[in-house]
């Protein structure tokens, strides 16, 4: 990954783009209970194309992500949020994450992320790292 200095964000390099987002149209798919097969035939591509895509293989041009948002009936962000090193986007996705489960499992998850950000957040040095 690249540091962008101006923004303190780190900027996914297009490998780890293409697979982050190969993973969100694959859970996605998963999620519209469609088949690689059902999705290549609703693209007009072959299956290997959307397996290729899935893992990261490729990267989807634009109008073909706002394909695949059609198809799972979803907005292109959900395909493309993963990839954002921007807390507002990661903070949606936890959301999205934590939105199925029963309140005192939220709570849990609260904690532990409250713990490591405490924890993470110190200055190495304090960690005992070098």
């Amino acid at each position: 990954m690249q540091e962008n200095a101006m923004l303190k964000v780190r900027i996914p390099i297009p490998k780890e783009m293409a697979e982050s987002v190969g993973r969100a149209i694959a859970r996605q798919r998963v999620k519209s209970g469609l088949t690689q097969e059902e999705v290549a035939e609703w693209l007009g591509v072959g299956n290997e194309a959307v397996s290729r895509i899935e893992r990261g293989l490729v990267m989807p041009n634009i109008a073909r992500l706002a394909e695949f948002a059609t198809i799972f009936q979803c907005n292109m962000v959900e395909l493309l949020a993963e990839t954002s090193p921007f807390p507002g986007d990661q903070a949606n996705r936890i959301k999205q994450l934590l939105e199925p489960l029963e309140v005192s499992d939220r709570e849990l998850i609260l904690e532990w992320v409250a713990h490591w950000a405490a924890r993470l957040s110190r200055p190495k040095e304090a960690l005992g790292v070098r």
